[in-house]
């Protein structure tokens, strides 16, 4: 790292000029070809892909994209003329392949006649789907009602983070300016993250060409790119700031930063990507190209924070030490004498404070023993949109159970089918099922709809009763699938790989761990640590989305936001834990006293590590104003698992331990020493003298 700092203190205009460049490359290479972000919605081995496939091979036609047309009136076969009127505009309509009549016979309006539907077939794009959103929202016809249902229509109102961008970014903003005192220090970490995001941005763009990425990953990049990008930039440059109080020169300090804090950002960084790489072991594309992209928007991250910020820490180096020197001499406390104090008030109470917060952690994840994974249906969002209204009408004219449909086909012949629908028939689990009609040579299809909407308990129990018992007893091929069913797979699929996500991540943390600290004890505790803030932060987020508390519909907890969730916020937590125990392992060496490094160790970094985090917790919180669920949930998950790692467990829990845990926390085994490898986070200080040198460090 030495020659690094050497050569952006030497040449900072070229390594501006370098990342300018590259900024520019990637936005001119991305503006060429486009982006080509797709969802990819296989899930291997389940039953609804192996019916998709099969539609896809031998029915395409049934497979096919659709949007529900939905209208109502107090009799809408009287008002066939206006609703026909509308459906000849939406046939119109660009992406709209074909409507079908829903006053032909088939069962489209309601035993009542006050709701009806007709299916429109889809191959559009998201802006098409806007427009016959805005059709419909201008729709002329006094008497009649209508609305939209079906992805292509969530997904075009959906949008993503919106404003809750904005607001986070003048959050950090706001807290960098308080923190430093000048507009010019707060400034570098923001240019270093928007550099980064940019950048990786516009990489996966061009990634997106050959890779398939999710059509959601903008905003989660965003999301994770800015957080860390300012998170990084922030630790480096606050060890600039801290040996330039200490009498360093500018050069001196900016190699000091970039040797120590910026060998913990690589480090802590190298950490993200590989809990990130870690959601393959769950087998799912959609997962494994959002960790691909989300690894790539942290690796730039990482290689921006030790290059841009030390050119810009060279080229504006000079007004920032006045502006440092200036509020050091005003300053009357010494650096960190309040986190020292605080430090030795936990110390005195270490039991009670470890008791008291664990107590309170594992409270806040009972939630989890409830968890629902799924995704939202059209009954969770927002009152007024015309997804929630369609869903409304057609749960008011044909039950709840219409607006989560299975679909059953049947590979064989005639009276096979026929013999599946009559079994279907009799269970009283089932609202409604449609006679099996012909798709293709020898392929049969029927409808069937439970009680319960597409998220509840009794359609996930139908499902498995079609599955595993019904449909078993009866002749001929019969598969279970649909997009309800799809989605129920998808959430068992996360539910029974998640414990081998976690055995993989947390496993090779705590080797990284034991080789960087040489200890058996620190990195035990720091994946129980990092399991609680998992665990409380995701029990809040299923507590607040289940329940439906604080005005929120309630459902169920998107299926792959736990596991995504989970592998961030323990990168991230690592963040903080190498960037505290590293600085708590320099002064245990030149020390020997276990106490003191305590003390000193959190005196040098608590200020640091909670306005990084109170940044984090700005930008990750401000997503809970998005209008995606799923970016909501994920948004007030990461908030809350940033809060609690930062203010609750790094300054007050850890102290506390390692108060109990006193010389024990570095010890390793002389055996064990002697294979691992030798790697460190930060250069080695001044040893203590030999007497009071700890047996894990010799």
């Amino acid at each position: 790292m030495a020659r690094l700092s050497d050569w952006t203190q030497r040449r900072p205009l070229i390594a501006l000029l370098l990342w300018v460049l590259v900024l520019g490359g990637a936005v001119g290479a991305s503006s060429a070809v486009g982006s080509a972000f797709e969802d990819d919605n296989s899930m291997p081995g389940t039953e609804s892909q192996e019916l998709s496939d099969l539609l896809d091979e031998r029915a395409p036609e049934a497979n096919e994209t659709t949007v529900q047309v939905v209208f109502a009136a107090d009799d809408v076969a009287a008002e066939q003329e206006d609703v026909a009127a509308f459906l000849a505009e939406v046939a119109e309509a660009p992406g709209v392949a074909s409507v079908s009549d829903p006053f032909s016979g088939y069962g489209a309006i309601s035993e009542d006649g006050t709701v009806g539907y007709a299916t429109a077939v889809f191959d559009g794009t998201t802006a098409d789907a806007a427009e016959l959103v805005a059709l419909t929202e201008d729709a002329d016809a006094d008497g009649v009602a209508f609305a939209l249902g079906g992805d292509p229509i969530r997904e075009a109102s959906e949008g993503g983070g919106g404003a809750a961008e904005g607001v986070g970014m003048l959050a950090a903003l706001v807290i960098l300016v308080l923190m430093f005192g000048s507009f010019l220090a707060a400034s570098l970490p923001l240019i270093t993250a928007g550099f980064a995001v940019g950048t990786a941005f516009c990489l996966s763009m061009l990634v997106s060409q050959v890779v398939t990425l999710p059509t959601f990953l903008t905003p989660i990049m965003f999301l994770v790119g800015f957080g860390v990008g300012v998170d990084y930039a922030l630790l480096i440059f606050a060890r600039f700031r801290a040996e330039l109080t200490a009498g360093a020169s500018r050069k001196a300090a900016a190699a000091t930063a970039l040797d120590t804090a910026g060998r913990s950002v690589l480090f802590a960084g190298s950490v993200v990507i590989v809990a990130l790489l870690g959601l393959f072991a769950l087998g799912l594309g959609s997962l494994q190209s959002v960790a691909i992209a989300v690894a790539l928007t942290v690796l730039v991250t990482m290689i921006a924070s030790v290059t841009l910020l030390p050119a810009l820490l060279a080229l504006f180096g000079k007004r920032i030490e006045k502006s440092v020197r200036k509020r050091a001499a005003k300053a009357r406390r010494a650096p960190g004498s309040r986190w020292a104090a605080w430090s030795k008030a936990v110390e005195r109470g270490a039991w009670a404070a470890i008791a008291l917060v664990t107590a309170g952690l594992v409270a806040l994840s009972t939630p989890l023993l409830d968890l629902r994974l799924g995704f939202a249906d059209a009954g969770t969002d927002a009152e007024g949109t015309t997804t929630r209204e369609a869903y409304d009408l057609l749960s008011d004219g044909f039950g709840e159970g219409f607006n989560g449909p299975l679909m059953v086909v049947t590979d064989g012949s005639e009276a096979e089918a026929e013999a599946a629908y009559a079994a279907m028939s009799e269970l009283d689990s089932v609202a409604m099922a449609s006679p099996p009609f012909a798709i293709g040579e020898d392929l049969w299809m029927s409808t069937v709809a439970g009680d319960g909407g597409p998220a509840d308990q009794a359609t996930i129990d139908l499902v498995h009763q079609l599955r595993d018992d019904v449909l078993g007893d009866v002749e001929g091929d019969q598969l279970v699938g649909g997009s309800t069913a799809a989605a129920i797979d998808f959430s068992e699929i996360m539910t029974d790989k998640a414990p081998l996500f976690l055995l993989f991540v947390v496993g090779l943390s705590m080797l990284l761990l034991m080789v960087v600290f040489r200890s058996i004890l620190i990195p035990v505790k720091a994946a129980i640590l990092n399991l609680l803030t998992i665990g409380a932060s995701l029990g809040i987020v299923a507590w607040i989305f289940q329940e439906g508390v604080f005005g929120i519909s309630p459902g169920p907890v998107e299926a792959f936001v736990p596991v995504m969730s989970a592998a961030i916020i323990f990168g991230l937590s690592m963040d903080y834990e190498v960037f505290l125990m590293s600085r708590m392992r320099e002064e245990w060496v030149r020390t020997g006293d276990p106490r003191e490094a305590v003390r000193r160790g959190l005196a040098s970094t608590g200020g640091v590590v909670t306005a990084a985090a109170a940044i984090m917790i700005a930008v990750f919180g401000a997503f809970a104003l998005s209008e995606s669920r799923m970016l909501q949930q994920f948004g007030i998950g990461m908030a809350a698992a940033i809060f609690i790692d930062a203010f609750v467990i790094r300054c007050l829990l850890v102290p506390a331990i390692m108060k109990v845990m006193g010389r024990a926390a570095w010890w390793m085994p002389a055996w064990l020493d002697r294979v691992l490898p030798h790697v460190t986070v930060e250069p080695e200080p001044d040893r203590a003298p030999a007497d009071r040198e700890p047996a894990a460090v010799r």
